[in-house]
């Protein structure tokens, strides 16, 4: 039996979660755009959202017991944050985890300590600037 390679058809659990999400807010009349993070491409929140009524949203969605943010998730978002960005952290396809849109973005609520302190804008350009370099 010949084993399919393919990294696209692999499917980590953030998948479904995402999958039934944007099922949850289509239904609810949000227009959901999917991002794709690559080699050119690295931070962006998995979905950015649209409502009429409640505006726009950047949405990532994480397990809720076992995540991560990425190296670039962790130099962005704060960035982002400054000039006036908001990003939420949804877990799952449930109406407890959709109010949260309601609220004020909630990335900062899921910074582990293991992290250390969230990056004041300085030491986050200047961080970028190096890395950019190498």
């Amino acid at each position: 039996m010949k084993k399919n390679l393919c990294s696209a058809n692999r499917r980590g659990p953030e998948w479904f979660i995402q999958r039934d999400l944007k099922r949850f807010l289509t239904d609810r009349g949000w227009l959901v755009e999917q991002t794709h993070g690559n080699l050119y491409q690295q931070g962006l929140p998995d979905l950015f959202v649209a409502h009429p009524r409640y505006g726009q949203r950047w949405i990532d969605c994480k397990q809720p017991k076992r995540y991560t943010f990425t190296k670039a998730q962790r130099l962005k978002w704060p960035l982002w944050e400054q000039h006036g960005v908001g990003i939420w952290i949804i877990t799952a396809a449930t109406q407890e985890e959709y109010d949260k849109l309601m609220g004020p973005p909630n990335w900062r609520d899921y910074w582990k300590p293991s992290w250390g302190e969230i990056p004041d804008i300085d030491a986050l350009l200047d961080e970028l600037a190096a890395s950019d370099i190498e």
